[in-house]
């Protein structure tokens, strides 16, 4: 069992990644208060001492504690670090994004507790403090607001059981001031309340909107009393985001996740390039090196070897995704320049792009854009730090990259002498669907990119033979493997602005398709023999025939079954065209349904432009 500690955003976060095991977790807050829907999760409610987490851990079976609580909740990390020390089970710490102002400034003070905060604000004549601290430090600073409270205003969210536990403290209505989450930053600066000459906030990170409440203040004039987070046990895993979660999850409870996530080649050249450049400035590098993924999360890849060179090894660790690159060594060598900047240069087993249409130089390395983007934060705020004005030449190398490369669409994509080093999203997900969906997107814009004005999509090596001796005057490029994803497939090609679309279907793909199938991967689908023997009877089959279909165990007896003029296959064959509108519209789509033996069976035409249908 997993048990999550929330009650936050921080806390949603913790149930999305939860929730993605399919599996039962519980979900501890301390009321109420926060809305949320869980499928495969327990919600606990009420306050836990450590003796309560004890006993839920050994009644639960927990073996991974999540705290995902607020940062300032000093009696439940307390708690929580009592009862898994004494239970020997692991903590992740979900942590807020705490990239923000940390030093004195002129108009902020950063105190270490609230008592600090108490022997400041009686340090210094103020007329007008605005508390932006929450409900539950009204008591912690009632000595200063009590004597004299016109002149301290409370911000709390605008709920009755907030307002009620406001008054229970003994604050006068008059000086609560109510806002909604959803309007946080706008309200901040419509106050029904005279300019503050002091603000009085907690470190509460992005998540508590730190950076509106610095502004604010600066913006004011007033001078922000800031209450700095405090320390959490040093034997926690930390993590600041859901990828940072999941695979922190993932090491610390293996069977949580069925299947487990990994780092994209992307993610790994930006690791090695950010040692090698940390190694190049006589910098010690740790075991792992935090970076960040495109949306901003920070997260931590091992380093296999880095050298006072320049040079550094990250070994490619995909997870449960089908990779070619699992276990292979992804390397960097970064040299320093004259010219500001990054440029980019492709090592042993790196691809060189010889097409157009991937977003990329022709001539130039097979570093896709936000790896390239990646790599070049992590390097230039090096270079920024260590050494102003300058820039550097990275060259990326993966050593088995040119035999690993011929199992991969790179020849087909005009990449040669090596693979690409790619990613979107920094983390390789435990299902291969979206890469493979990836490279049919990027066969696409390189056909396109070649001048063709037909994609000719097959589904294997049988319908792809019988595509080409269709369509002969074709180039290699026009023709496209869509393994399962007819309906993605489509898609792309509507999205592209395809005009012409021929697609090959055989009769085992044909039977999902025409049901409304549009993945027809076999984990997803079976064969509906009940809907076959429908189309049958529409096709005005025997009963006979019908009674026969009920004994098939694979869609390509039928083939066996029916003559190659039945009208069966036609009507089969409108009922792929009527799902495969659904997903294209652009122009003209042509469908064939192919036998096994090589042959077309039955062939349909649609002109989107005027939806009509035509048999062949």
């Amino acid at each position: 069992m997993l048990l999550i500690f929330g009650g936050t955003t921080e806390g949603r976060i913790a149930i999305q990644v939860a929730e993605e095991a399919e599996k039962p977790f519980l979900y501890s807050t301390f009321g109420l208060e926060q809305r949320i829907n869980l499928v495969h999760g327990l919600r606990i409610t009420g306050a836990m001492e450590a003796a309560d987490m004890i006993r839920c851990i050994d009644n639960q079976g927990v073996r991974l504690i999540v705290d995902a609580a607020h940062p300032f909740a000093l009696n439940l990390h307390r708690n929580i670090e009592q009862a898994a020390s004494e239970r020997q089970v692991p903590v992740i710490r979900l942590e807020r994004n705490y990239d923000m102002p940390t030093t004195h400034n002129d108009d902020i003070v950063y105190v270490n507790d609230y008592q600090e905060a108490l022997t400041y604000l009686n340090s210094v004549p103020r007329r007008k403090v605005l508390f932006l601290t929450g409900l539950h430090t009204i008591p912690k600073f009632q000595d200063y607001w009590q004597p004299i409270p016109e002149r301290c205003f409370f911000r709390i969210l605008n709920r009755d059981e907030s307002r009620a536990k406001a008054l229970s403290y003994g604050i006068p209505e008059s000086q609560l001031l109510y806002f909604n989450e959803a309007n946080h930053d706008e309200e901040l600066y419509h106050l029904p309340t005279p300019t503050p000459d002091l603000v009085v906030s907690k470190e509460s990170g992005k998540s508590g909107y730190f950076a509106s409440k610095v502004e604010y203040a600066r913006q004011v004039g007033a001078t922000l009393l800031v209450i700095r987070r405090p320390p959490l046990s040093e034997a926690w895993t930390e993590v600041s985001g859901p990828w940072g979660l999941r695979l922190a999850i993932e090491r610390l409870y293996p069977d949580f996740f069925d299947l487990h996530c990994g780092y994209t080649t992307g993610s790994c050249a930006t690791a090695a390039a950010k040692a090698a450049t940390l190694r190049l400035f006589g910098k010690d590098v740790d075991d792992a090196l935090p970076i960040h993924l495109p949306d901003g999360e920070q997260i931590r890849i091992p380093i296999h070897i880095s050298t006072p060179d320049g040079y550094a090894e990250v070994i490619k660790m995909a997870g449960d995704d089908p990779d070619v690159t699992q276990g292979r060594i992804v390397a960097a060598s970064v040299r320093l320049t004259h010219e500001y900047g990054i440029t980019f240069r492709a090592g042993v087993g790196v691809g060189t792009v010889t097409l157009p249409g991937l977003g990329l130089p022709v001539g130039g390395p097979a570093i896709n854009k936000v790896p390239r983007e990646m790599i070049t934060y992590e390097v230039m705020g090096l270079l920024n730090r260590y050494a102003p004005h300058r820039g550097a030449e990275v060259t990326i190398s993966v050593p088995d990259g040119e035999e690993l490369a011929a199992k991969t669409f790179n020849p087909r994509l005009g990449v040669v002498g090596g693979i690409s080093i790619i990613g979107t999203s920094g983390i390789v997900k435990p299902f291969s669907h979206e890469a493979f969906v990836s490279s049919i997107r990027k066969e696409m814009q390189v056909a396109q990119a070649m001048g063709e004005q037909r994609i000719i999509l097959n589904s294997g090596a049988r319908s792809l033979k019988t595509m080409q001796d269709l369509y002969p005057d074709a180039s290699n490029n026009a023709f496209i493997h869509y393994g399962n994803f007819i309906g993605e497939a489509l898609k792309l090609t509507q999205e592209l602005s395809v005009g012409k679309v021929a697609l090959g279907l055989m009769i085992g793909k044909a039977v999902k398709l025409a049901e409304g199938h549009a993945d027809t991967h076999s984990r997803k689908v079976q064969m509906n023999k009940d809907f076959v023997c429908e189309l049958a009877h529409q096709s005005g089959c025997s009963n006979e025939i019908r009674d026969h279909i009920q004994l098939i165990v694979m869609a390509r007896e039928l083939l066996e079954i029916l003559p190659p003029d039945s009208p069966f296959y036609e009507t089969l064959l409108s009922h792929c065209t009527r799902i495969c509108q659904q997903y294209y519209s652009a122009g003209s789509l042509t469908l064939y349904l192919i036998h096994d033996k090589g042959h077309v069976i039955a062939t349909r035409h649609l002109n989107n432009t005027n939806k009509q249908p035509i048999i062949i």
